[in-house]
């Protein structure tokens, strides 16, 4: 098993072109947050934007309109209620992240359904929190699986894959993963990366043992496909800086919020993107 450095940084991460514009960063839509879970959303759009993403759109519960807009008002909002609205925002959209706070009732699960059935060839989707679990109970058929990134932990793996947290070996992952045909972000406190080759990242720290570290990996993931080649090694990237971050600020900190990392994305992407 390949172990990850910060070499993949330098690899993924690009100097932004002098003639550019919004749009030649991606376009990505994000969707979930329930009325209890609101502040999963809000996280992971966070991340999107300062990610870099060029155009964030959020579509959720109205509940977290005024949230979204005072935390993160580069983003735009779409209420999930409006089909006619997501068909729109969907449709031009790059990618695509659904999951975080999303919540299991049966409209959450038509939207997801929605989302997939949808599919274009030229999109790629991060399959997050409750939609995994969604995913695990009504298996759906992906049009484009080598174009969906799943980013569970132990337990929804269990779900997604029917292995046990204990079996949950290097081969039966890898066995697994070969059957959905899709990337596999598995998250633990050495989080493995499966696809065509199987990666490791070495860093973490329990000093980001807090709720929401897992929406705000997905939302970089997001952010980092939308903007740069839409590969492995970009996801490997994501994975990599979003653990980096937090082992730089724990040094001086007891625990690393979430939205710090979010924070301090673009200071760090700057630093690897000159190298």
């Amino acid at each position: 098993m390949e172990r990850l450095n910060k070499s993949i940084l330098a690899e993924v991460i690009r100097q932004r072109p002098a003639e550019s514009h919004k749009g030649t960063f991606g376009r990505a839509v994000l969707v979930g947050g329930n009325q209890q879970f609101g502040g999963a959303i809000v996280m992971a759009a966070q991340a999107c934007v300062y990610g870099g993403t060029g155009l964030t759109t959020v579509i959720s519960d109205p509940a977290n309109r005024s949230a979204l807009h005072a935390r993160v008002p580069e983003a735009m909002f779409v209420d999930w209620h409006r089909s006619d609205w997501i068909d729109s925002v969907t449709e031009s959209a790059d990618i695509i992240l659904i999951g975080p706070g999303l919540g299991e009732s049966k409209d959450n699960f038509d939207l997801l359904q929605r989302i997939i059935s949808k599919q274009k060839e030229n999109q790629w989707l991060v399959i997050d929190g409750s939609a995994i679990t969604l995913t695990a109970k009504y298996p759906m058929t992906f049009a484009y699986p080598d174009q969906v990134v799943f980013t569970p932990h132990q337990m929804e793996w269990q779900r997604l894959s029917g292995l046990t947290i204990t079996e949950q070996s290097e081969d039966h992952n890898q066995q697994a993963q070969e059957k959905l045909g899709s990337l596999v972000v598995l998250k633990s406190h050495r989080t493995q990366v499966y696809g065509t080759h199987i990666v490791e990242n070495p860093l973490g720290t329990p000093a980001m043992a807090t709720g929401g570290m897992g929406d705000t990996l997905a939302g970089i993931i997001t952010s980092f496909l939308a903007q740069f080649q839409r590969s492995e090694e970009t996801v490997h990237a994501a994975v990599y800086l979003h653990s980096l971050i937090g082992e730089s600020l724990a040094k001086d900190q007891y625990v690393v919020l979430p939205t710090q990392i979010s924070e301090a994305l673009p200071r760090f992407m700057k630093q690897y993107s000159q190298q």
